[in-house]
Parts: structure tokens; sequence; C-alpha cells
């Protein structure tokens, strides 16, 4: 098991985070995960940590929003996330560390950009099947090489305004069959090892914590507040990876 004190200084709030994220209150800020473990560990370590526990965090927001999500959406974006999980199973040994610093650093600078930058006043766009496909392979890709999907799926799905229950319901059904799509190709990769599986254990007391929590702030804490302590949270994450990329 991990025993760094720094990794567990920045791995338990980011668990939390996501936890509180996955239960409604927050967006898509399941990506912060990595990019704040990676402060401690490399970021294939980060990932193979988070993997588990996101999993714990889907059946938990399986169960609180069952029946919510939307199948149209669904239908579109899944096949898709398909094909990105194993273009990312297939490209992972050509990647490395500094690569998917980079990739994290992007992912998280841009998403906290769009998130500050975007117009809140845009009419609701349609589904498409081709948009759908393009951000849903992106987002399974993203998610297996560093668990970031949640930017490009949120691209493709904010537009369209989903009812709120609908739009969380939509994204926990989505990450639960990637996140549980992904255990093989992580295990086939050897990304398991028995230190990091302790650890992630350690850590999972954590998941149902956060999930809980989130689906009970979500009608009694301003939102605007917690987006923004996350997000900025976020771009710090961002600006460091990349401080570590070009540092050497």
């Amino acid at each position: 098991m991990i025993q760094d004190p720094f990794f567990y200084l920045v791995a338990i709030p980011a668990v939390l985070i996501v936890g509180i994220s996955k239960g409604g209150l927050g967006g898509g800020l399941g990506l912060i995960a990595v990019p704040l473990l990676a402060l401690a560990v490399p970021p294939t370590t980060a990932a193979a940590i988070m993997l588990p526990i996101l999993c714990l965090m889907d059946l938990v927001g399986l169960w609180k929003f069952r029946g919510k999500g939307d199948a149209r959406c669904l239908k579109t974006l899944l096949p898709a996330a398909l094909v990105g999980i194993v273009l990312g199973a297939l490209s992972f040994r050509y990647l490395t560390d500094d690569h998917i610093r980079l990739i994290v650093g992007t992912i998280a600078i841009s998403f906290t950009l769009n998130y500050y930058l975007r117009k809140s006043s845009q009419q609701p766009r349609q589904q498409n099947l081709a948009r759908g496909s393009f951000w849903g392979a992106l987002s399974g890709f993203t998610s297996f090489s560093v668990h970031a999907g949640g930017a490009p799926l949120n691209i493709y799905l904010l537009p369209l305004r989903l009812e709120k229950q609908a739009y969380i319901g939509t994204t926990i059904v989505f990450f639960a069959a990637v996140n549980y799509i992904k255990l093989i190709p992580y295990g086939m990769l050897g990304q398991f090892n028995t230190d990091l599986l302790t650890t992630s254990a350690v850590l999972a007391v954590l998941a149902p914590v956060g999930v809980l929590t989130g689906a009970w702030l979500q009608h009694r804490i301003n939102e605007g507040v917690f987006y923004h302590l996350c997000y900025g949270f976020l771009m710090l994450a961002g600006i460091k990876l990349f401080y570590d990329v070009f540092s050497h």
C-alpha cells in the first residue's frame, strides 16, 4: 500500500470531490482525480488506483438515479465509447507518463476555460448521431487513459440542455458502462497489482460517502460556489502538470 502522506493529502479530497460530482453536484468533475493524484504518483498509477473506486461509485450512482438516463443519448454514445476504449488500449504502450500528463493537463485547463467562457444563453441543440459518436468515442479514449471522459462527454451533452435528473442519470449510466468495460483491458495490460488494489480499497470507503453527499447536497448548497472552487483547483492541477513536463 502507498505510504506517502502527501499522496493521501491529495487523494482524499480528490475521491470525495469525484464522489460528490457523481452524486449530481459538480458536472463532469470526475476528471479532477487523476490530475490531483498525479501530483504524488505517475498518471498511470493514479488511473489504476482510481478505476476500482470509480466502479464502486458507479454502483451507488446507478442505485440512486435508477431509471433517469436518456436512452436515445446512450444508444448513440455507448457504442462510440467502446471504440474509444479499444483505441485507448491499443495506444497505451506508446504513451509515456509525460504524454499522459500533457493529455490530462490539456483536458483539465481546456475544460476549466470552457466552463468559464461558454455562453449560457444558447438555445438547446438537437441530438445528432455524428456529433454524439465523435464525442462519445473521444470520451471513451480519454476515460481509458486518464478517467477524463467527462470533458468530451459534456461538450456533447451540456448543449442539449437535458432536464437535470436526465443529465445526471445519463452520465452515470454512461460511465458505469465505460468503467466496467475498462476493467478488462486494464487487467490485460497489467495495470493492477496488490499494492495499488490495497490503496484503492483503503480509499474506497470514501466512495459511497461522496456520492450520497453529492445527491443530498444537490438542493442544499450553492452549486455555483462548488463549481468555482473545484474548477479553480482543477486549473491549478493542470498548470502543475504542464510544469512537471517542461521542467525537466
